[in-house]
């Protein structure tokens, strides 16, 4: 809703190094963000292809209040996930909202596959078709460093690259954006990769006008108050998220060793007080952000020929600590940054790269593969292998590590060891081994992430004494609720400043005429076209299989029970299809 009353939809053509633009009034019914990300996926999706084919699209799209209201900070990307097969969805902040805002476009379809390694710069003038064949290689840090030389920012300038592992079709490889932020999870950077498309850098240098000011400061004051000058969001300013290292371990819902335990003995070394007291060097916002959730810490080590120390600024938050450190009994700042840093290089997405590595060490101990075969010892504690191992997953040396880097659900089909592989819906687990809702939820979820439903937060506030019926619905309520937010593509840490009636206040400010109702029926269309799109890539409920260690290790609610699962599997199919129309 850019400079008028329509949405601007920026179509690219790799394959022929063309673009158009058109304007898309019929999308405003659906927001925006993944709103209308998810209809364009279905007015572009080729249904019969594989995911990475190069007719398969990426879809990027932000919303009416991006880069103009406070915390409207990300951008939604909608592709077709190589790691599970269906529907993939990722949100990554920094400057990448404000950029695509004022560079003017609403919304940004990718198709085709270009001929050779390119890049791509967006602005107000349309799409530039770059030579990217000196970057073909190079890792995230190296790429960023290049492209800031080689496209300076005259306006909002955003960045989004790929390392290795997108280069080499791993599975659950992302893009890096702005260095400390990315679109993780489920694989947009094996898509970038199979479309010979190494980074995009988008440029904003337009304005954006506001056509009631008065109403908009109005709006606009009293969720900044509520940001800034409440606890509210104070969590995510001082020691971060980080801060729930302690407190899942206390409450015994700490994923640990490869789920083996729920706590971790070391969890005081790794923990968001240790990382801060240890190496916050500075915190940071994504533009449009008041609060700053960012923590950057310095990883300093011994330059390897002897002369002094080589230092990194990383980023860290709970689930790179969690996957990089309990997961794996890595039990020291230092050893998390190591592996950490090499994930970061090499464009892996770290949640799904803690896991596969705490299968294969258990895998390893327990004879299904072999040192032949990942080339190294593995073994919990041990940063040296894991980092070596890591390299290996972005640049496969051998046919495990092709295997492995296609993610657990296919790795285990071949090798065996489905009952401790930490998958649901075929998509690596978030850190929340906290009960049935954790479970469920990221099961059932439309991304399969703890980020549809946030069941981890029922588990907390009920434990073990919940009514079935009500899960299933607060899991249902929730994922139609975040579907405005992302088609808003509003931080979820916001999410209790942006209620329904503070969202709809906020829309009117900016010409969008909404009630609290309206905005609800939009998060239940949005649910049904997802799963519109699932189904048609072949996804059912009925397929949904959970591995035996959920039911082995006790949660933070108590041992789960694998029959309570299924009936409120069951339960969640029934509910849903009598609310979406359809049968899941």
């Amino acid at each position: 809703m850019f400079e008028g009353d329509f949405l601007r939809v920026l179509n690219i053509d790799l394959e022929h190094n063309t673009f158009s633009v058109r304007e898309r009034p019929d999308l405003k019914p659906y927001l925006g963000g993944v709103g209308i990300a998810t209809k364009l996926m279905l007015e572009n999706a080729a249904w019969d292809e594989d995911p990475l084919s190069p007719t398969q699209p990426i879809i990027f799209a932000i919303g009416p209040l991006s880069g103009i209201f406070p915390l409207a900070t990300k951008v939604a990307a909608v592709f077709r996930s190589p790691l599970t097969g269906e529907w993939g969805e990722s949100y990554a902040g920094m400057r990448a909202a404000l950029s695509l805002r004022f560079a003017g476009y609403d919304a940004v379809v990718i198709k085709g596959r270009a001929p050779k390694p390119t890049y791509l710069r967006i602005d107000r003038e349309g799409v530039f078709f770059r030579d990217a064949r000196g970057l073909w290689g190079l890792d995230t840090e190296e790429t960023g460093r290049l492209l800031r030389e080689w496209e300076p920012g005259r306006g909002h300038r955003s960045t989004w690259r790929i390392g290795p592992a997108g280069e080499n079709g791993v599975a659950f490889a992302g893009v890096n954006v702005d260095t400390f932020r990315h679109f993780g999870r489920l694989g947009l950077g094996a898509v970038f990769g199979s479309k010979n498309l190494k980074a995009i850098v988008v440029d904003g240098t337009k304005s954006y006008p506001i056509q009631d000011p008065k109403a908009y400061n109005a709006a606009y004051e009293k969720i900044y108050t509520e940001a800034v000058k409440t606890p509210r969001m104070a969590k995510y300013h001082q020691i971060g998220t980080a801060e729930n290292i302690l407190r899942l371990n206390r409450s015994g819902s700490l994923p640990t060793l490869n789920l083996q335990a729920s706590r971790f003995t070391a969890a005081e070394a790794v923990s968001g007080e240790t990382f801060g007291a240890q190496s916050l060097t500075r915190i940071l916002s994504c533009t449009g952000c008041p609060v700053g959730c960012i923590h950057v810490g310095i990883y300093r080590r011994p330059h390897p020929e002897g002369y002094g120390y080589i230092s990194t600024t990383l980023a860290y938050d709970y689930e790179p600590i969690y996957a990089l450190g309990p997961l794996l009994g890595l039990d020291t700042v230092d050893k998390v940054y190591a592996l950490l840093d090499t994930v970061e290089a090499t464009g892996l997405d770290v949640i799904s790269t803690g896991v596969v590595l705490a299968w294969a060490t258990e895998a390893l101990t327990q004879g299904l593969i072999t040192e032949s075969e990942t080339l190294l010892p593995l073994q919990f504690g041990d940063e040296t292998g894991y980092i070596r191992a890591a390299e290996y997953l972005a640049a496969p040396p051998n046919e495990f590590y092709r295997e492995l880097g296609r993610g657990l659900a296919q790795a285990t089909a071949r090798y065996g060891g489905t009952d401790f592989a930490l998958t649901l819906g075929g998509h690596e687990m978030a850190g929340y081994h906290t009960g049935y809702a954790f479970l469920l939820g990221h099961s059932v979820g439309a991304r399969h992430s703890h980020l549809c439903n946030a069941g981890y937060s029922f588990d907390q506030k009920h434990g073990a004494a919940f009514e079935d019926a009500a899960l299933v619905e607060y899991l249902i309520e929730e994922e139609e609720w975040r579907n405005v937010l992302n088609s808003l593509v509003i931080c979820l840490f916001a999410r209790g400043i942006y209620t329904p009636e503070a969202t709809a206040t906020a829309l009117g400010a900016v010409g969008v005429a909404v009630t609290p109702e309206d905005l609800k029926r939009v998060g239940r269309e949005i649910f049904r076209l997802k799963w519109e799109v699932k189904r048609r890539l072949g996804f059912s409920l009925e397929n949904l299989r959970v591995p035996r260690r959920y039911f082995e290790t006790p949660s933070g609610s108590g041992p789960l029970d694998p029959e309570r699962y299924q009936q409120l599997l069951a339960l969640y199919r029934q509910r849903l299809s009598e609310k979406l129309g359809m049968a899941l």
